[in-house]
Formats: structure tokens, C-alpha cells, sequence
């Protein structure tokens, strides 16, 4: 983990043009900025200041937001609901990073990468139907690609009146996905995105890239003692779903959304060889369970690294919103089963179907990808994509073609790469574009390992 130390970033001032077209009080704002912040807030339309942590670190100030945000952007009779925001604020005139997850919001005052960088303030938009973000109803007809950019959309264009300077949006793995397509609907909203670890699963029918990634990533040794970890698992099944089951009803937990223990179990199984690559170092694999670990020892990796806890239906009922949208818009990657097919009980392996419940209706839109990609690929500008060598995630990745965009490649990086590990020369490429889009003069960052 990295602790940057950071002096402060000389300001661009605002143009003429951009002042004049602020209305009054946004422009009172902008000149006291942070010790009239709080007031600012309370004059954006259909803005509710929540609450005012006290987490944030010295120079920022922590507010929790909730934004009335329409159901449907296309029909107004659909009503509303409230989006959760955070705000990091430091200063009227400094850039804004544009930031999600994806997901949840996460409420811990962290900043991005391309906060620290720019010494900026930083708004999280919570997905919508994640979390407090959702909409009244059953159902997640609304859950779609386009209305969760013109969610982001109408976050910028309020927004903007307290924070005229630059905007940058940035996101990792499904939050850098979300970034890409709030560009691809309203590709004038930010000066620039840096996006991490973003997959780009073009035709869902096709899986081969991930299937060809995770037969060649590592050493053959490597894959085979991964293999061969996940035959064991399945060979002392039994034992292994006793335990499991055993966990979930000390918890009161249930596994109604999945099924039954024994197909969490399985699908735990099926996943954990995309997980372990995803997320693992030399490290872990020095340490992958071999021919004489125990079947606890066996037990606690598979749940260190898929997460026995997540097919459970506390969990599992938190994530419905993100399998709904592999299932219906993103598409999913695939995994080697050949190795295990003697031993596999449950039909569907990994299918997002799996994890929505049958009362839910999914239909896969074909369309939405290829339409996301093909703009990355013509009209894409000031995109900046940051991979690791090792993640299987991004075997299918973005393949920006405007000159002011690139993507670089952190060697040997998994699916938590970030600017800062990159290799000298493109590190300093993408500060350099990162500087630029923003109007800074210069980045400075000290890391302290």
C-alpha cells in the first residue's frame, strides 16, 4: 500500500466565460469556497445535505448527499427516488474527480488516485438500484446503461455551478465501466477519465478470450495447482457443504436466491479460478493448498478467495442488481470446467441467471456492448485506461483509437493496478495527460513503501 504525501498543485484560473455563467449564489461559492461550502449545497436543486462526517482528513470536509434524481431520465411521470452522493471538499476552484464504484458508495472519506494527483475535490455517485440508491418498485426495468450515465449527467450539470473548474471522472472494474459509458451518452460532461480494470465484454456469446487468458496466465504448474485445489474441494463435498451449511445457520442465513448449500458451494468452486487470478500475487501462489492441505486448510482458501459469504442470501441479495446487469447489459466472462466436469452436479455453472431471483425477468440486450465499444473505438477522447498483465477480467479490454487517449499496462499487475504502478515512462504519460486535461501545471507525489 502506498501513503502519498502531497504540496499543493498551482490553480489555472477560470475563464471569463465560465464565470459569467454562474448564477449568483453558485458564484459566491465558488469565491469562499470551503468555509461556505455546506450553505452552497443547500441551494442545489433537489439536494439533501444528509450529514457532515467528521472523517475527513486535514485540508477536506466529509459530506454524505442524497440527490432526487428522476427513475427514468426519458419519462418524467415515473417519479423519482434519491441517489446517494459523497462529497470530498477542499476548495470552489480546484478540479472535481467525478467518481463511483459501480456498486454501493463507499462512505470511508477515500480519495482516488486522481484526487491525490490533482489535489481535488472528489463527488461518488452511488449506482443507482445499489445501496440507499433505490428506486421504489420491484424489479429493475430501470437498470440500464443509459439511464445510469444520465444519472451521472445531471450530477455534473448541478453540480457544476459550485465547481467550475475541471472535472474528472474516474472508476475501477465495474465503476470504470460506468465511467466509460456516462462518456459514451454525454461525452462533453468531464475534461477527461482515467479507468482501471474496466472489461469490455463485447459479444457475451463469445467467451473464448477468457477461456484462452486463464489456460495461459501463470506457469503451467501454476494453473494445474489451482486446478487441482478446486477437484479437491469437490471431492470432499460433503464435508465442505456441512460446514458451509453450518456457518449459514449459526448466521440465520439462507440460500433461497442460489438454491441450496451444495450449488453456492459449486459455484464458489467454479469461480474461485477466476477470482484467485484476478486478485493474486507470487505470493499466494506460493501458498495455493497442495495434495496434503487438510480440508479445513482447503476450506479457508476457496473462502478467502471467492467469498463463501457473498452466495448466501444476505449477501447474495445486495449484489442482485449487479447480476442483473451482466445478465441483461454487461455479459460475463467464462471459466475452464473440462478439469471438473465428473465432479459438477449443477447445471448453469456461473450464469448470472443464477444469482436473480425467477420472479425477476432478464433479457440479455446484445446490442449494448458492441454500441460502448464501438464508440471507445471512432469517437473515444481523453480516455486513459490502466490494466494488469495478469487480470483476467480485462482478457476482452478497451482499444481507445482518438490520439488523446491510451492504455497502458502495469506487467504482471492484477485486477488492483493503478497509475502509481506502472512503469516509469507511462507513469509518467498518464500524469502527464491526467495534467493536462485537468489545466494543472504539474503533479507532484512522493510514495513512502
Amino acid at each position: 500500500m502506498h501513503v502519498w504525501t502531497r504540496r499543493r498543485l498551482l490553480t489555472s484560473a477560470a475563464s471569463a466565460a465560465s464565470l459569467a455563467a454562474l448564477t449568483a449564489a453558485p458564484a459566491r461559492a465558488a469565491r469562499l469556497g470551503h468555509h461556505d461550502i455546506a450553505d452552497a449545497l443547500r441551494t442545489v436543486p433537489g439536494l439533501r445535505l444528509i450529514e457532515e462526517r467528521q472523517d475527513a482528513e486535514p485540508g477536506y470536509r466529509h459530506f454524505l448527499l442524497g440527490l432526487r434524481q428522476p427513475v427514468d431520465h426519458t419519462n418524467p411521470t415515473a417519479g423519482t427516488f434519491e441517489q446517494r452522493l459523497t462529497l470530498l471538499h477542499t476548495a470552489a476552484d480546484r478540479p472535481t474527480v467525478l467518481s463511483t464504484t459501480g456498486y454501493h458508495a463507499d462512505l470511508r472519506p477515500r480519495r482516488s488516485e486522481p484526487t491525490v494527483l490533482l489535489g481535488a475535490n472528489q463527488l461518488q455517485v452511488e449506482h443507482r438500484y445499489f445501496g440507499e440508491s433505490r428506486p421504489p418498485g420491484p424489479g429493475y426495468t430501470h437498470l440500464t446503461i443509459r439511464q445510469a450515465a444520465d444519472d451521472h449527467h445531471r450530477v455534473v450539470r448541478l453540480f457544476r455551478r459550485l465547481y467550475p473548474g475541471a472535472w474528472i471522472s474516474t472508476g475501477s472494474s465495474k465503476g470504470g465501466l460506468a465511467s466509460v459509458y456516462h462518456r459514451r451518452f454525454h461525452p462533453h460532461d468531464v475534461d477527461g477519465t482515467v479507468v482501471y480494470s474496466a472489461p469490455n465484454n463485447v459479444d457475451d456469446r463469445d467467451d473464448s478470450a477468457y477461456l484462452r487468458f486463464l489456460e495461459t496466465v501463470g506457469t503451467p504448474a501454476d494453473r494445474e495447482a489451482v486446478k487441482s485445489a478446486q477437484r479437491r474441494l469437490l471431492l470432499n463435498r460433503a464435508e465442505m457443504v456441512a460446514r458451509y451449511e453450518a456457518w449459514a445457520a449459526a448466521r440465520s442465513d439462507t440460500f433461497r436466491i442460489i438454491g441450496s448449500a451444495d450449488q453456492a458451494f459449486e459455484i464458489a468452486v467454479l469461480r474461485v479460478l477466476f477470482m484467485f487470478w484476478q486478485r493474486s500475487t507470487p505470493a499466494d501462489v506460493a501458498a495455493i493448498p497442495g495434495p496434503d492441505a487438510t480440508a479445513d486448510e482447503l476450506y479457508t482458501w476457496l473462502d478467502n478467495w471467492a467469498g463463501l459469504s457473498l452466495y448466501a442470501d444476505t449477501a447474495a441479495r445486495r449484489y442482485i442488481p449487479y447480476w442483473y446487469q451482466i445478465g441483461t447489459q454487461l455479459g460475463y466472462g467464462d471459466v475452464p470446467t473440462a478439469h471438473l466436469a465428473d465432479l459438477l452436479r449443477h447445471p448453469g455453472g456461473i450464469a448470472a441467471r443464477n444469482f436473480v431471483p425467477r420472479d425477476i425477468p432478464m433479457v440479455f440486450d446484445a446490442a449494448a456492448m458492441p454500441d460502448i465499444d464501438r464508440w471507445v473505438r471512432r469517437r473515444g477522447s481523453r480516455l486513459l485506461f490502466v490494466y494488469g498483465t495478469q487480470d483476467p477480467s480485462v482478457a476482452e479490454y478497451f482499444r481507445p483509437k482518438a490520439a488523446d487517449s491510451q492504455v497502458l499496462w502495469v506487467p504482471a499487475g492484477n485486477h488492483s493496478v493503478d497509475i502509481a504502478t506502472l512503469p516509469p515512462v507511462d507513469r509518467a504519460s498518464a500524469e502527464e495527460a491526467l495534467a493536462r486535461w485537468a489545466g494543472r501545471e504539474h503533479l507532484t507525489r512522493t510514495a513512502v513503501r
